[in-house]
């Protein structure tokens, strides 16, 4: 299932990115802006060219893995799609869960409350389908990029990517038990 964003959600996104003054990457592709292939947001007076040296906007597809594994992106904003969470730990990112729908509540609230890898938007049961406003958006990303507990929780982000790679290599954990089971439905 994809995530569309309205008009006015994606106006709130992109003020409150600007306001945060941290640096980001933003992928705004065809999920984003919903079946209308030809729709193409027009963002508030100004605000692609502000972006020079604090953002970058793609609006086009991108390779989502390259991008979390070859840059210094100090957290990925994530509808919480499993996939993408799996993608973003493995590459020890932080995560600001905006859970859209399906499991993706559970996904944010794993990240959040348990890895301790993330930060909620807003939690699911905060009228879920109502604006996020930019102030929200500004003070989520702040608290990830530029405080305290945003260090803490981008630590022990690189800390577990770290470890999840370490066990999918030869010799890891993960990679063993793997050996072990197709030697044993193999025999």
């Amino acid at each position: 299932m994809l995530t569309s964003f309205s008009d006015e959600q994606i106006k709130e996104l992109s003020m409150g990115l600007e306001l945060s003054k941290q640096k980001f990457i933003w992928l705004l592709n065809d999920p984003d802006l919903g079946a209308d292939l030809n729709r193409k947001f027009e963002f508030h007076a100004g605000f692609e060219e502000r972006l020079n040296g604090v953002g970058l906007l793609v609006r086009d597809w991108a390779p989502q893995t390259e991008i979390l594994a070859h840059s210094s992106i100090g957290g990925f904003l994530c509808a919480c799609d499993w996939t993408s969470c799996v993608e973003t730990i493995t590459m020890g990112v932080p995560i600001i869960a905006w859970a859209t729908h399906s499991d993706y509540p559970k996904n944010g609230f794993l990240l959040s409350e348990i890895l301790k890898i993330g930060l909620i938007i807003r939690e699911w049961d905060q009228k879920h389908e109502e604006v996020v406003t930019a102030s929200t958006i500004d003070n989520v990303v702040r608290k990830l990029m530029a405080s305290e507990e945003g260090d803490e929780v981008r630590k022990r982000a690189k800390e577990l990517g770290e470890a999840v790679r370490q066990s999918t290599e030869k010799g890891g954990a993960s990679q063993m038990e793997l050996d072990y089971f197709i030697a044993h439905i193999t025999r």
